[in-house]
């Protein structure tokens, strides 16, 4: 191949992708405006993630951690991109193949949205409308680059130069677009300004206030209040669900013996209380930080079944999200004492976006893929002989109670600290039991307790410390809790899958 024929390859290449992206531009700013809660992009996601084996989730889950969404966008975005580059060869060389590639994404993005719970009759035109402008785009780029390569000598430089200005305009206009996508999705700007303008009541029942003893106030120790922006996110959503307050509705289904319907202002009228409640993920490897402890602000979940009236042989709540995850929450974790909330405030104010506006459950007790549904939509009362959730179809187990566990925070797994007084701390947690207490082990030594701050309730974690005297060497320090019935946690490894991980967190320290 002589070098016009390669470059003219290359600029085929450059064509194709710069086509597709402007297709995907083209598709993601329509969205933004006619329907932002679904976008083809997130869409196609969405599918693939519910297509991909969870065996493959986890592992993302436990790589990427809270990361794993931009992971994933990153990898998608590679991956068309190869194939976009094809697409512009093809076309180069044996149209019309490269516009059946283009045709083809327009259709998985139109196959896509037809499957989401968020579709409406709007959110059919992006994809339509991408690949009207993907089709159109690489045959105007492949006229261009024909000639190119079809032009006399005299002429190629010419020739050369259009299509450079061409294609890398084209990529300048697709940079343009997706950032307008981005910045001006009107349905979050919406949405964001409902969140602005809701006024939450205040409590009946107030949440027990902290302990004055319940921070010890050493560096590098996470707080007993997870701030909402450091709370971790975990959840199936590509794009965060747009749910205007004032349109929002909560429906009771299933094994009652009368549907019942809330709507947001209804709930904000309950008498509704607050409660610091610890939350995990089933995904959080022993060690991880994939739990946090907020204020929750709602009205108890048993109050709305009791409305309801749910009928013997009920033993499950099958939870719907807007985008239509759902979750399987053991009926009695809903209508016992615990306080089981449909959340609307999160540390004093309204929930974030992300974390489930306008309302959420909050379950004690609970790993998140059973009982956390963010953006709630509907409560079935159902039975788990009779259906199945999200998670559960995946091959995690029915029921998901939080392990007792624990964590060294300080000093970091393979730090140096001076030989003598070493401070070491952490945090442990028993929802919804409680912690009696916490010991640490030095190397192959004898567990020591520790020094426990003051807990808040049995519902959340606690921080822990303890001075070591360490010599000058290679140590191990490994931590363990007990909780308020005495058992000692679990030191067998196991993983997260089925449902949740146990072990013992060792970290390694070399004390000079």
């Amino acid at each position: 191949m002589n070098g016009t024929a390669r470059n003219v390859t290359l600029w085929a290449a450059a064509a194709g992708v710069v086509a597709i992206g402007l297709a995907v531009a083209a598709g993601e700013l329509s969205a933004a405006l006619l329907s932002p809660s679904l976008s083809p992009v997130s869409a196609v996601g969405s599918v693939v993630i519910d297509a991909m084996p969870a065996p493959v989730k986890d592992w993302a889950i436990g790589l990427f951690g809270t990361a794993d969404k931009a992971a994933f966008l990153v990898s998608m975005a590679a991956v068309i991109a190869v194939i976009a580059a094809a697409a512009g060869i093809l076309e180069l060389r044996r149209p019309p193949a490269g516009v059946v590639i283009v045709s083809l994404f327009g259709a998985a993005g139109l196959a896509a949205v037809l499957t989401r719970a968020q579709m409406s009759v709007l959110s059919l035109v992006p994809p339509l409308l991408a690949a009207g402008v993907g089709i159109l785009v690489l045959r105007a780029f492949r006229a261009r680059i024909l000639s190119w390569r079809d032009a006399s000598p005299g002429e190629a430089g010419a020739r050369r130069r259009d299509v450079l200005l061409t294609v890398g305009g084209g990529a300048a206009v697709g940079v343009a677009a997706g950032a307008l996508a981005g910045a001006s999705r009107a349905g979050q700007i919406n949405t964001v300004a409902s969140r602005a303008g809701v006024v939450l009541p205040a409590a009946a029942l107030p949440a027990t206030p902290i302990p004055a003893g319940a921070e010890l106030g050493i560096s590098g120790l996470d707080p007993v209040l997870t701030p909402a922006a450091d709370f971790y996110r975990i959840d199936t959503a590509l794009s965060v669900p747009l749910v205007d307050p004032q349109q929002w509705s909560l429906k009771v289904t299933g094994l009652v013996d009368r549907e019942v319907e809330i709507t947001f202002a209804e709930l904000l009228a309950k008498p509704l209380q607050e409660s610091h409640v610890t939350l995990a993920c089933v995904s959080n490897e022993v060690g991880g930080s994939l739990i946090g402890n907020a204020k929750w602000l709602g009205w108890p979940v048993r109050n709305l079944l009791a409305a309801a009236g749910v009928r013997d042989a009920a033993d499950m709540v099958l939870s719907t999200s807007r985008d239509g995850w759902t979750a399987s929450t053991p009926l009695e974790a809903l209508t016992d004492s615990r306080d089981a909330l449909l959340a609307v405030g999160m540390n004093g104010e309204p929930l974030p976006l992300e974390h489930g506006f306008p309302v959420r459950l909050v379950v004690p007790g609970l790993y998140g893929y059973v009982s956390a549904t963010k953006w709630v939509t509907e409560l079935k009362v159902t039975r788990f002989s009779d259906d199945a959730a999200y998670w559960t179809d995946r091959g995690w187990t029915e029921r998901g109670p939080i392990k007792l566990s624990s964590r060294i925070d300080t000093p970091a797994n393979g730090a140096s600290p001076d030989a003598g007084a070493v401070t070491v701390a952490g945090m442990a947690w028993a929802q919804h039991t409680g912690i009696r207490g916490v010991q640490v082990r030095v190397d192959d030594g004898g567990w020591s307790d520790v020094r426990l701050a003051s807990g808040i309730s049995a519902d959340t974690w606690l921080q822990w410390s303890a001075v070591l005297d360490l010599a000058k060497g290679d140590h191990t320090v490994t931590v363990r809790a007990i909780d308020a019935n005495g058992r000692e946690q679990d030191e067998i490894v196991r993983p997260v899958v089925p449902d949740g991980a146990t072990g013992l967190h060792t970290i390694r320290l070399a004390v000079r």
